[in-house]
């Protein structure tokens, strides 16, 4: 049900570069999602919830520092500059925009995953996630160690996919997943027919924890974009 390769977007204009990472990534188990400008890889931030970005500064159109700056406005995610420039300000400067960490083109790979590895540990650190998630004033409890959900103290009956899905949203709450990345998030790789799933779960969840269905406070729908759990 969970995911068990940690996801990395990799943004940068060089064709070749992308092609070298991808592979490089791959070979050590990461799942690598990449993007050559960066309004794609804004959108890929919802779209697929990477663990790590790594992140190139020069890029026509919106420039790294840009990029990396509205990452960090939406996202505590793990940001690596990858730079040709090895000039101090302009390292500075990605840094205080959000940047965790960089790296200078030509790079060693061994160095990278390093840093890769290095920072992807820090994150689990930081996030520690809750064992009890609380919504709603305390209304929708979802208890991580016990893998069960209560709504106002009563135990909510949910399938292990219904519950596997309830989570995934929670733990992004106030970002807006498509059905694509949903479906690719819980199921695997599927069709557009099988996608189609996503809305017949996303209304079973519904009928099980919201006092109204057809006007959920939980579960919503952002009309032409996807789901998003709202935490109230």
């Amino acid at each position: 049900m969970r995911r068990d390769r940690e996801r990395i977007l990799v943004v940068d204009d060089d064709a070749e570069i992308l092609n070298i990472l991808r592979a490089l990534l791959e070979a050590h188990g990461f799942a690598v999602y990449t993007a050559s400008e960066g309004a794609t890889a804004l959108h890929y931030l919802n779209q697929v919830a990477p663990d790590l970005v790594i992140l190139d500064l020069l890029m026509p159109g919106l420039d790294g520092q840009e990029v990396c700056w509205r990452i960090r406005q939406q996202s505590p995610v793990p940001i690596l500059l990858l730079t040709a420039l090895d000039k101090v300000e302009a390292i500075v400067e990605g840094l205080n925009r959000g940047a965790d960490d960089y790296i200078v083109k030509p790079f060693h790979p061994a160095e990278l995953l390093a840093r890769i590895r290095a920072l992807l540990r820090r994150s689990r650190l930081q996030a520690s996630p809750q064992r009890v998630l609380r919504f709603g004033g305390g209304d929708l409890v979802i208890n991580r160690d016990l893998g069960q959900v209560f709504l106002r103290g009563k135990e909510v009956p949910l399938s292990p996919t219904e519950y596997g899905l309830l989570l995934f949203l929670a733990e992004r709450a106030g970002h807006v997943l498509s059905p694509e990345a949903i479906y690719q998030a819980i199921w695997g790789p599927g069709s557009a027919s099988d996608i189609r799933q996503v809305k017949w779960y996303i209304c079973r969840l519904r009928q099980k924890i919201e006092d109204n269905p057809n006007q959920p406070r939980f579960i919503r729908t952002e009309r032409g974009r996807g789901y998003f759990f709202s935490p109230e």
